[in-house]
């Protein structure tokens, strides 16, 4: 490790004063997509071991179940299906209003189609209950001997029911019937039997609603028939008692006409007598007005200018006659005198015509006067016996009022009861042969293939399965395990701040290695000394105390190679062994004990008496001395903080290397007296439990509690990937720089 990741592992926090740890490093991230594949890679032996077993357990599983065959029927599900004998639409089948109804009227659909009694209607169809075939096909025992009816039908429909699942298709209305059994035969013909049924309920549905409507029919129309035979009794009787004669016309409209017609749609007599006199008066007055405009042209002084006589076929005749004899009397007299036999017969001759002409047109006129006679006297009759009817008709409309009435109950009556018989000849007609509004796009085809069991689904869900197994036994493992391992949990299991990572010393003792300047403990070492002396705001702390929670975790070999790094910066140094229990600095060091911190606290010695140069420039010794009866009594006695006043007035930094913590009270109380304290924490040795409560006795006396220091590391153990996480492998020297 080199001397730059002394930034990275300085003090994360100091203590708070009720013993709590503050936040530490706010912007680490929450997740570690490398540590996560670093504790992988570290327990892949047994997710391997896991993924194999699933998987291998799917495989055996999978060649043991049964074969399962799936048919699959499509239907097409309409809102409205077409009428066949009429075009009115059917309310129930209408089309849906808005794709909300639409989707409920799909979702009813499916909902029958996986109902009980389509599977009863199917059971029924295939004589299925009590039979052995189909209970062999579904996997299932057979009912019990002896079982009644009713327990074989719900067992038989229970079946069905779970192996039948029917489901829309997206976005269409079409819909799928599948039925999954051991018998590729029978699947397929349960799902076509069961869209078969589907339709056939359906039919069935509508058969009966139409029968309950022409039973609803029939009541009313037998109430409609009752109603109009009493109003046509009560419309007759009171035409018999009033004298009223009315000729009625069933079918004609209820609606009375410009022409007095009344209610009942017919007219009386007297209304019809009326009615023919008063046509036959306008046509009298059209001809009496005829009459007297040919009678006016005709009795003029000119009686041969009118035109009634010119157009006379007579009178034309004898006009050409007159012609001619006139023409023969002009000749004659040419040629003869006036006596003159031939002219004057010629003369008598147009004399004769001439009389003749008078006499037709004096017929023609008289013709014309007794036309125009006859026509005001028929005027005269009609209007005469015209006002005697209209008198009539006005008493007889009197009595018509309560007439009409009864008339109009009655064609209310009877077009009521029209209506209703008409309705009732439709649905006897239309019952039960309306379209259906289902069809089958799909029938079921025999499977070839079995839809379970599935083996590369099966070995893929084992492999999924075995996956997340082996992750949740990676993850208890991982919680469960509260050994201090890594240089992380230092700070995730312990909540202080990872000053240093120690490696194992490898074919070598500690003190060898430190001696080697060059070593992988030695650059570690360098890298604590880095982080210590920025440990605190004000720089490097004056008086540390190095301790563990454990005996034998490196705390001596920590106290040495801080001591002696500090020292080669040139800060003048005392290390203190105040473990009086099991004093081991003197050993390491190799100088005598006969005199040390025991003595020094008993005022047997002063400092300079137990004060000891070492190897190293600017480093002084004071060893633990003869073991004391009672080492605690000896560093509460208050000397100990007289003594730490002293060494910082004349050394820069004042380290002591403490017993552990559990068991004992020296380190506390220790704890309490100096500006550091550091932990020493062994890898793969120390616990969470332990260490917690190390830390729990120290926040007791409210010390400052530096960071802890992680020791004898291996990262060799933990894997190659796990040493590229975090760094861990070790810049060498190479042996040409050694020489």
């Amino acid at each position: 490790m080199n001397n730059a990741s002394a930034d990275h592992y300085a003090p994360r926090s100091t203590m708070d004063v009720d013993g709590g740890p503050e936040d530490i490093y706010e912007d680490a991230p929450s997740f570690d997509l490398r540590k996560l594949l670093m504790i992988v890679r570290a327990n892949l032996l047994i997710i391997g071991l896991i993924v194999a077993i699933c998987v291998v357990l799917a495989f055996v599983i999978t060649l043991l179940m049964t074969p399962r065959y799936t048919a699959q029927a499509t239907v097409q599900i309409n809102n409205q299906s077409a009428q066949v004998l009429s075009d009115e639409q059917d309310p129930s089948q209408s089309e849906a209003a808005s794709p909300q109804d639409t989707d409920r009227f799909l979702k009813t659909q499916i909902a029958i189609l996986n109902s009980r009694a389509i599977a009863e209607r199917v059971a029924q169809r295939l004589r299925l209950i009590g039979n052995p075939s189909f209970y062999n096909a579904m996997g299932a025992p057979a009912p019990k001997p002896g079982a009644s009816n009713e327990a074989m039908r719900d067992y038989t429909l229970s079946l069905l029911v779970k192996a039948e699942l029917a489901d829309m298709v997206p976005s269409s209305r079409l819909a799928t019937i599948s039925f999954t059994s051991t018998d590729p035969q029978l699947s397929a013909k349960i799902a076509n039997a069961w869209a078969n049924e589907f339709i056939q309920a359906n039919l069935q549905r509508r058969y009966d609603s139409s029968a309950y409507a022409r039973e609803f029919i029939s009541g009313q129309l037998a109430e409609a028939k009752a109603k109009l035979e009493q109003s046509e009794r009560d419309l007759n009787a009171y035409a018999r008692e009033a004298g009223l004669i009315h000729l009625r016309d069933a079918n004609a409209p209820t609606t009375p006409d410009a022409g007095g017609g009344d209610a009942s749609g017919g007219s009386s007599v007297t209304m019809s007598s009326l009615l023919q006199i008063n046509t036959a008066l306008n046509q009298a007055q059209v001809n009496r007005m005829a009459a007297e405009q040919r009678w006016k042209a005709i009795s003029g002084p000119n009686l041969m200018s009118a035109p009634e006589v010119l157009a006379n076929s007579t009178i034309a005749g004898l006009l050409t006659n007159r012609a001619t004899a006139q023409a023969e009397l002009e000749r004659e007299r040419a040629r003869h005198l006036e006596d003159y036999p031939s002219v004057q017969q010629a003369r008598a001759q147009v004399a004769a015509i001439n009389q003749q002409l008078n006499a037709v047109a004096q017929t023609i006129r008289s013709s014309v006067k007794q036309q125009y006679d006859a026509a005001v006297n028929a005027e005269n009759q009609l209007q005469s016996d015209l006002a005697k009817l209209k008198g009539s008709t006005l008493a007889e409309q009197d009595l018509s009022v309560r007439y009409n009435l009864l008339a109009r109950e009655a064609d209310t009556n009877r077009s009521l009861y029209d209506g209703l018989l008409q309705r009732f000849k439709e649905l006897n007609a239309a019952a039960g042969i309306s379209a259906s509004n289902i069809a089958i796009i799909d029938a079921a085809e025999v499977p070839n293939i079995p839809s379970s069991p599935v083996l590369i689904n099966n070995l893929l869900i084992a492999l999924l399965a075995g996956m997340v197994l082996s992750g949740l036994i990676v993850l208890i493992r991982y919680q469960l395990d509260d050994a201090v391992r890594v240089p992380e949990d230092v700070e995730d299991k312990l909540g202080i701040s990872l000053l240093g990572v120690i490696p194992t010393a490898e074919d070598t003792t500690p003190s060898a290695a430190l001696a080697d300047p060059k070593s992988a403990i030695s650059e570690s070492y360098n890298s604590l000394r880095g982080a210590m002396l920025y440990s605190t705001p004000n720089g490097l702390p004056r008086t540390i105390l190095v301790t563990s929670s454990q005996p034998s975790e490196g705390k001596s070999t920590t106290s040495l190679a801080m001591a002696e790094g500090l020292a080669r910066l040139g800060h003048r140094v005392a290390l203190l062994d105040v473990d009086m229990r099991r004093p081991a600095l003197h050993a390491v060091i190799g100088i005598a004990n006969d005199a040390g911190m025991s003595s020094l606290l008993t005022a047997q010695h002063s400092v300079d008496d137990v004060l000891r140069p070492t190897a190293h420039e600017n480093l002084f010794v004071i060893t633990s001395g003869p073991i004391p009866p009672s080492p605690t009594e000896l560093i509460s006695s208050g000397r100990l903080n007289a003594v730490l006043q002293e060494l910082s007035a004349r050394f820069d930094v004042v380290i002591l290397d403490s017993p552990p913590v559990l068991g004992l009270a020296d380190a506390p109380l220790m704890s309490a007296v100096v500006e550091g304290v550091v932990l020493v924490v062994q890898s793969n040795r120390s616990r969470r439990g332990s260490l917690k409560a190390s830390l729990r006795r120290l926040r007791s006396m409210h010390p400052n509690v530096l960071g802890a220091v992680l020791t004898m590391f291996d990262a060799s153990k933990m894997g190659n990937r796990y040493s590229e996480y975090y760094g861990y492998s070790y810049y060498r020297y190479s042996p040409e720089a050694n020489g």
